[in-house]
């Protein structure tokens, strides 16, 4: 089985930058969420364009939510 490669729209739409709003609306979570993890550190990577202009790329939302997955509560599944 050969591996599945992914199709230039796919891999613009993952490495397409997204603004706060749609980054949290995205997570699930609240831009202030995001906020406070860019400040305190643990958030997911994010590209500052600016000094008020910060903007996600979906593939690093997903990995970041990725490395958070648990299989039972006793894992210790929050990634460093």
């Amino acid at each position: 089985m050969q591996p599945k490669t992914q199709s230039s729209e796919e891999r613009d739409y993952l490495l397409g930058m997204i603004d706060e709003q749609a980054a949290a609306t995205f997570l699930g979570y609240t831009v202030r969420a995001l906020q406070n993890w860019r400040h305190r550190g643990g958030g997911p990577q994010y590209v500052r364009v600016s000094g008020r202009s910060i903007r996600y790329r979906r593939c690093d939302l997903i990995k970041w939510a990725e490395a958070r997955l648990c299989k039972h509560t006793s894992q210790p599944c929050v990634a460093a």
